[in-house]
């Protein structure tokens, strides 16, 4: 068989084997690529570059360097501060009455959501914090050497001191439960518990004022409307006056009542006289002198009843005739102005008595559940999760402007 091949089965049969393994009963023999095959060049070692030196250099200066001035600082220059606490809350008491104590359906006692509320502005409001600067000196307390960062600056303006008041006194106040709990931090544990003592009693004035302000409005409405029953009352009773010195009337009703009885009397009379009068002329003539007697008692009585009627009708010392109806019907109008004016004022006088019970009877105070503390040890500032913070903000800028860097070069 002939072995010889040609040039271009030649050079394709060295492929040929090394893609394909020998087969057989021994074991299997990888050939070895031939050296015409090309190579990609090995990659070189990664070095370290200008860009690697820059970044650890930046969070050196970033990060590092930063952290540790501020531990240096919290740990050298700080000043020790202590903190005295204090809590109370805002309380309402109620005495009701004795059918009240006695019925148990009186409230002793209860908090005031809305007075808490004005506490808690308060306690942060420039006011509290003259008081305390009048009564305490707040730059003898707060003004340090050496430590610019956690002491009072040179500025006592009410505008720094609110700003300083801020950061040392922290307010906690649960509005569930009414509590409101003070921490005062300072560089001695005397004058924290001087400045919370300041301020449990400047908010215990403002809770007098508070109840001092409602029981004046209340008093003063009541006392209002009281005044307003008692004008009306006084001018129904002058009305009064006046209408009896006009009509010389006291109660045309009485008056009515009296006319009319006597008229009565006058008229029964008038039958009697008229009966004697026809008896006489049964057995006597007109000439006799019994019967002229009579004639003129009938006239007497005649003339009476003709007077009483005309007053009847109407009433001297009064613009023009006017009619007793007349008179009776403003005299009513003026006595029933009177009788509502009476009971307005008795409702008055009663709303007054009754205002002022409450008032006596309501009483707001704070109830302290924490007296102000003196501090043992220096708590604060709290060095370690400053220090932690302080790193773990550093740290998190610095990556995010690594990354920043990073991907504005890979879109180059």
């Amino acid at each position: 068989m002939n072995q010889s091949n040609s040039p271009a089965e030649k050079a394709a049969q060295p492929s040929e084997q090394g893609a394909a393994p020998k087969t057989g009963p021994g074991p299997n023999v990888v050939q070895a690529p031939s050296a015409k095959t090309s190579l990609r060049p090995p990659a070189r070692p990664a070095g370290i570059r200008t860009r690697h030196v820059l970044i650890a250099l930046s969070f050196v200066i970033w990060v590092i360097l930063p952290v540790v001035v501020s531990g240096g600082y919290l740990y050298t220059v700080a000043r020790d501060q202590y903190a005295s606490h204090v809590g109370f809350s805002v309380r309402t008491e109620e005495i009701g009455s004795a059918i009240e104590l006695l019925g148990g359906i009186t409230e002793l006692s209860g908090s005031s959501s809305s007075d808490t509320d004005i506490l808690y502005e308060f306690i942060q409001s420039p006011q509290i914090v003259r008081a305390v600067h009048d009564q305490l000196d707040m730059a003898r307390i707060y003004q340090r050497s050496g430590d610019p960062v956690f002491t009072l600056g040179d500025d006592t303006r009410i505008e720094a001191l609110l700003s300083y008041w801020q950061r040392m006194v922290k307010i906690f106040y649960d509005r569930s439960s009414g509590l409101v709990e003070i921490r005062v931090l300072a560089f001695e544990p005397q004058d924290a518990r001087a400045v919370a003592e300041v301020v449990f009693a400047e908010s215990s004035n403002m809770i007098n004022q508070l109840s001092a302000i409602a029981r004046a409005d209340a008093m003063r409405y009541a006392e209002e409307e009281l005044a307003r029953a008692e004008d009306r009352l006084k001018v129904s009773n002058r009305s009064l006056t006046s209408f009896r010195n006009r009509t010389q009337i006291v109660d045309p009703a009485a008056d009515v009542q009296g006319q009319m009885g006597l008229l009565n009397s006058l008229s029964a009379q008038m039958a009697e006289a008229q009966i004697e009068l026809e008896l006489l002329l049964d057995n006597a003539n007109e000439s006799d002198p019994r019967v002229n007697q009579a004639n003129r008692k009938i006239a007497a009585i005649q003339k009476l009843i003709n007077e009483e009627r005309s007053a009847f009708g109407g009433a001297s010392g009064v613009s023009g005739v006017q009619q007793y109806s007349e008179l009776i019907e403003e005299y009513q109008a003026l006595e029933l102005e009177r009788q509502f004016a009476e009971k307005s004022y008795l409702s008055a006088l009663a709303a007054r008595d009754v205002a002022l019970a409450e008032a006596q009877r309501q009483s707001r105070y704070l109830a302290t559940h924490i007296s102000p503390t003196l501090a043992e040890t220096a708590e604060y500032p709290q060095r370690e999760l400053l220090l932690l913070m302080i790193s773990g903000f550093l740290l998190l800028s610095w990556s995010v402007l690594v990354m920043v860097y990073y991907s504005l070069r890979d879109r180059r």
